[in-house]
């Protein structure tokens, strides 16, 4: 089996729902769901939390992660991935690579194994696999306002019904990615600025394995999620 790390990405300037990767979820901050999953999934040799914070780093090491200090520059809003990816990458020669973010505590280890086999099968004809699920918006009944009318955002059937006057069942099935999970060949890394490569594999998430927090109001269907449904919160819902 080849080598793998989890990267679970928790910088401390979160503008939507400040301070989320400490909040608190049936007992246990955000942020230990994901190195939990991690955890149990039997994949990782190794589990880094890439932070610029001292006391999410704190927290980390508590529940049994290592701790990567990334400077100020890579956790800003508007940092890219690829560039925190490639600081706790630095050095390591792990074949493979996880980006396992706190925001989805109801993904566990068994969706990660579960996506792990499914890139290994794949072998060479996937340099990554990025969970994705059915959008809910259509974006064939998307629009652009160019003054006082509007455009279709994108281009329409050439004859027959309009996509945004047709139903979202004769719509062609669109896929939107999740935050859940992304695993990559480490390969991807070189010379490129993309963490997923030019193959991509879809990792179809089911239920709530795809569930975010991004959102004020996700913080408050979490709880109640948790509340109601403690088997899906992995160990932690039973520590």
């Amino acid at each position: 089996m080849p080598t793998a790390v989890a990267l679970v990405p928790a910088r401390s300037g979160s503008q939507r729902v400040p301070g989320k990767n400490l909040l608190p979820l049936a007992g246990h901050p955000l942020l230990a769901y994901s190195i939990a999953a991690a955890r149990e999934s039997g994949v990782f040799d190794a589990i880094l939390v890439s932070t610029d914070s001292a006391e999410i780093g704190a927290v980390a090491e508590r529940y049994g992660a290592d701790v990567v200090r990334r400077p100020a520059e890579l956790a800003t809003a508007t940092s890219p991935d690829i560039e925190w990816v490639r600081h706790a990458m630095d050095g390591r020669s792990e074949e493979l690579f996880s980006i396992v973010r706190p925001t989805s505590p109801f993904r566990g280890g068994a969706t990660i194994r579960r996506a792990f086999e499914r890139l290994l099968e794949l072998g060479d004809r996937a340099d990554s696999i990025r969970a994705v699920e059915l959008c809910k918006q259509h974006p064939g009944k998307m629009w652009l306002v160019e003054g006082d009318v509007m455009q279709p955002l994108l281009e329409q059937p050439d004859t027959g019904t309009p996509w945004h006057s047709s139903q979202y069942q004769a719509l062609p099935r669109v896929y939107v990615q999740n935050s859940s999970l992304e695993i990559a060949w480490s390969r991807v890394l070189t010379g490129s600025a993309s963490i997923a490569g030019e193959r991509v594999a879809p990792f179809f998430t089911e239920d709530l394995e795809g569930f975010s927090i991004d959102y004020p109001g996700d913080v408050e269907r979490a709880e109640s999620l948790a509340a109601r449904l403690p088997a899906i919160a992995h160990p932690l819902a039973s520590t």
